[in-house]
């Protein structure tokens, strides 16, 4: 028999319906895959009753006759930014340590109700905050790829979302939750040669999942192909009425609707995504994916997207903005880590605290995000920037004149070093020029693998949407996926 862990949620999801093994079987055999694969460091905490409990419940519901859930049998890894009830939920930060919920989060609990499992909490960019998964109070998640260049630097899996990224792509998950406030979904999956979809803003409560940018943040799915990303985001979508941002929709059957076919559609290439310095390899994948939409029936058009070249700029304003609002809540005073120097007055132990509790990066965007609300600054910066979000949105609106979907790469290179980047800010940010765009415009967007560099490292083309045309968004990244035929892997080494 397939080793179990070698399956994505499809034909788990199948298998266990039509009996071929036992959902305990497939929760037995991730449990080993995660336990057996510390030095990734792509799980902070492992919860395996959870998974064989989930287990069990469908494996009693199959013996009973009973129509299983959705999601039956499929244990999935939970990115630590969702709140798990009586599972502790940190944002990969020291400041929530030892933090443990008595909630659970809607997208959480959407899942388990669809008879999902939990393996455990990935790992992430503190607070959700980097691209490169660096930022991690509790160390770095190293990515399963290797350069076969005979180099064996350990590489970034993405972030913020690179724990779930790096966990689908070794096989110790089928399929995990990321959170995409500027491409922490779609940048993390091109590096590891995953999918990854970012629905549209609101098709996923917020509930209970720890802010950055509340009017970027975002929930979606990663998994290995574009079939079990619809099946797991039909899962995790919903109204909810907890959430001012939820948007009171049905959730569409995007798995049935799936269809390679793009005859009919327009396919828009923006003229300002072609990039200073862009590697030569990134444009050639670009024209390989233009060809493989053309093969799918698609008509070609270049379109304009004129304020792109504003886009950085603005997310790096709006952002720590909202995460200066967001973490002024982790104090001391009511939950999290509490540092209270001896004779400390209130001042003094939210200094220690804060201190002691963010890393680097987060105390950069809270600096950057306090200065740019602060009243002499606040018009220059903040609402300049806002008015930039509106104009980028008012570019996407023009192109669907022309277009049905948007093509383009998913990040400006493969994944680089650990430690490559980090010491420079910008060149790290950098990593998200092609996937901010439509993250301020709100609109959904998905990467999928679209082959190897010379290094012999994942390379991802990415789709963007209309808002609420996931399902168009998921038909032409299945198009691609069938012609691209991407089934490279990482060798294990770990």
């Amino acid at each position: 028999m397939t080793d179990l862990t070698d399956l994505g949620i499809r034909e788990i999801r199948d298998g266990v319906r039509e009996g071929t093994f036992s959902a305990r079987e497939v929760a037995t055999a991730f449990n080993a895959a995660v336990a057996g694969a510390k030095p990734l460091n792509a799980f902070l905490v492992e919860t395996p009753d959870h998974a064989l409990a989930a287990a069990d419940a469908a494996d009693a519901a199959r013996a009973a006759g009973e129509t299983l859930k959705p999601l039956a049998g499929v244990p999935i890894g939970m990115k630590d930014l969702f709140c798990t009830k009586g599972v502790a939920s940190t944002a990969a930060s020291h400041i929530l340590e030892g933090f443990t919920p008595q909630y659970e989060s809607t997208v959480s609990q959407n899942l388990w109700d669809a008879g999902a499992g939990m393996l455990g909490k990935l790992n992430m960019d503190q607070f959700a905050m980097g691209s490169s998964n660096e930022t991690s109070a509790f160390g770095n998640v190293i990515s399963p790829w290797r350069r076969n260049d005979g180099g064996n630097a350990a590489l970034a899996p993405g972030g913020s979302s690179g724990g779930s990224s790096a966990a689908v792509a070794a096989r110790l998950c089928p399929g995990a939750t990321g959170t995409d406030t500027g491409g922490s979904i779609r940048q993390p999956a091109a590096f590891t040669g995953i999918s990854g979809i970012k629905p549209t803003y609101g098709r996923c409560s917020r509930w209970g999942t720890i802010a950055f940018a509340s009017s970027l943040d975002q929930a979606g799915p990663m998994a290995r192909d574009v079939r079990d990303c619809a099946i797991m985001l039909e899962a995790m979508s919903g109204f909810d009425a907890k959430d001012a941002t939820s948007l009171d929709l049905p959730v569409p059957r995007w798995e049935q609707g799936l269809n390679a076919s793009l005859a009919g559609k327009r396919v828009g290439i923006p003229r300002e995504y072609r990039v200073d310095n862009m590697p030569e390899e990134i444009e050639a994948l670009w024209q390989q994916g233009i060809a493989w939409v053309k093969d799918a029936g698609a008509e070609i058009v270049e379109v304009s997207l004129p304020h792109t070249k504003y886009a950085l700029p603005a997310y790096y304003i709006i952002a720590p903005a909202e995460a200066s609002s967001n973490l002024a809540r982790y104090d001391g005073v009511r939950y999290g880590q509490r540092n209270l120097p001896d004779g400390a007055n209130l001042q003094a132990m939210y200094a220690a605290t804060r201190a002691a509790g963010f890393g680097e990066e987060v105390k950069r965007r809270i600096l950057i995000g306090t200065y740019v609300l602060s009243a002499g600054f606040y018009d220059a910066y903040f609402t300049q920037a806002s008015k930039v979000r509106t104009l980028i949105a008012r570019d996407f609106e023009h192109a669907w004149d022309k277009c049905d979907v948007l093509l383009t790469p998913t990040a400006p290179s493969a994944a680089f070093a650990l430690g490559e980047k980090s010491a420079d800010p910008l060149a790290m940010y950098l990593n998200d020029v092609f996937t901010v765009p439509s993250s301020l415009a709100g609109l959904p967007a998905m990467s999928v693998p679209g082959g190897l560099d010379r290094a012999g490292l994942p390379l991802g083309l990415q789709v963007i949407g209309k808002a609420l045309d996931e399902q168009g968004v998921l038909n032409a990244a299945l198009a691609i996926e069938e012609r691209a035929g991407f089934v490279a892997r990482p060798q294990a080494w770990w």
